[in-house]
């Protein structure tokens, strides 16, 4: 469910029309909805009642800080992949002891940051990294709050750059050396032993290969115990999708998931912490750009926006698909054709969809992107010499600018000429 529909012939964010945000801020940018954001983690949450379970938001989703403070009132935790997003998260007003610090490939400054904030666990994904942890927090006199990221082997059906828990990923530690490895990390001083971390990818939209994992989960942690190993916690991860086409399945209810969760799980009296991350902001955005042009060809004609990959990088780089949505509301009996639809950007491959079935929209008009609250402004760029787009929180009839558009003269501040060049 999200709260983007249209109200007297114009698509509203809440109660907030798209046509008053671009006036205000101008083309192209990203609004969310506080609404939408409240209600997707509020039924999450709720799914575990009942089960010792703490919800950190995969930040790598959305870092926007306004996003991040919402949610952290909420009571989310939240999942960092660099110190960067540890630093958004704590400048967010989300405490420190929600924040986990996962990642293939964290620096011993990165680790270092990491045990100076305090933060909740670090989940390390390799036996050199283990290894470096423990210099590290030897050398800093405390002890690193650890989950190993075990990966499971399990095929997730969802697209091949976002699957992770394969044993040909980079991620984690093979299932089967995972004993071991923990055996090494309690020998290791400054290494404190929580936990079991897993993720296996994202937009999977069915909960048979999560069972499969939690299983080996289970299998893993009743072995450890035996062992003499008594884990404390459990990392989910992330993962759960949401349906980008009308025609896409839903994804599984939260209430299905933690039902799952709870039968695999539920009686090892451990502590469960869950990642998601597109699930909870994935329907809470959109992208709203502006047609610069109509170009009729002789083959196709072309809707060319303002908007360009470099905003919004999901259909370049995974082929993915959006719902694009003309801002003032089609006619009943308007006929669809096809077009391509194209941003500005020097690549041939500035391409959002080809041949999409769409009513007519004219030059000046304006275009929503559906489903663009995750993974769209985080992994912005500013290519082609483009500024990074705003972003734009709504709370019911109002709404506020979370991020400005730099100016080209801030874009360029960092930069300097050698000395032999002045």
């Amino acid at each position: 469910m999200d709260h983007f529909a249209y109200r007297d012939g114009v698509l509203h964010a809440e109660s907030v029309s798209m046509t008053r945000i671009a006036e205000a801020v101008g083309t192209p940018f990203y609004v969310y909805s506080s609404a939408t954001l409240t209600r997707h983690l509020t039924v999450f949450t709720e799914a575990f009642a009942g089960l010792d379970a703490l919800v950190c938001f995969a930040t790598k989703a959305n870092g926007n800080k306004a996003v991040l403070n919402l949610l952290g009132k909420l009571g989310a935790g939240a999942d960092v992949v660099s110190v960067g997003e540890m630093h958004h998260a704590i400048a967010a007003g989300i405490p420190v002891d929600r924040i986990i610090f996962s990642g293939v490939g964290k620096t011993r400054d990165e680790l270092a940051a990491a045990l100076t904030a305090g933060i909740f666990q670090i989940n390390v994904e390799s036996l050199p990294e283990l290894e470096s942890l423990s210099q590290v927090a030897v050398e800093m006199g405390v002890e690193a709050p650890v989950s190993i990221r075990v990966n499971p082997d399990v095929a997730a059906d969802t697209h091949e750059k976002i699957t992770t828990g394969r044993k040909e990923n980079k991620f984690g530690i093979e299932w089967i050396n995972a004993p071991a490895i923990y055996k090494r990390a309690q020998a290791l001083p400054g290494i404190a032993v929580k936990g079991v971390a897993v993720h296996i990818g994202s937009q999977i939209l069915d909960l048979a290969p999560f069972r499969a994992t939690f299983q080996r989960l289970r299998d893993l942690i009743l072995q450890l115990r035996v062992e003499g190993i008594h884990l404390e916690r459990v990392d989910l991860g992330g993962g759960l999708g949401v349906p980008y086409r009308r025609s896409d399945p839903s994804s599984p209810p939260p209430a299905d998931y933690a039902a799952m969760v709870k039968e695999v799980l539920g009686d090892l009296g451990i502590k469960i912490v869950c990642e998601p991350g597109r699930l909870i902001a994935g329907n809470a955005g959109m992208l709203v750009s502006k047609v610069i042009y109509v170009k009729e060809g002789e083959s196709r004609s072309f809707l060319i926006l303002d908007a360009g990959m470099n905003d919004l990088v999901r259909p370049a780089m995974y082929e993915a698909f959006h719902d694009i949505l003309p801002v003032d509301e089609p006619a009943a009996d308007a006929e669809n054709a096809p077009v391509d639809v194209v941003g500005p950007i020097c690549e041939t491959g500035d391409l959002f969809a080809r041949q999409r079935l769409l009513p007519p929209i004219p030059a000046d008009a304006l275009v929503a992107f559906a489903t663009a609250g995750a993974y769209g402004a985080v992994m912005a760029s500013t290519y082609n010499g483009r500024p990074l787009i705003p972003e734009v929180l709504v709370d019911g009839d109002r709404f506020a600018v979370v991020r400005r558009r730099p100016t080209l003269e801030e874009m360029t501040a960092l930069e300097s000429l050698p000395d032999w060049r002045c």
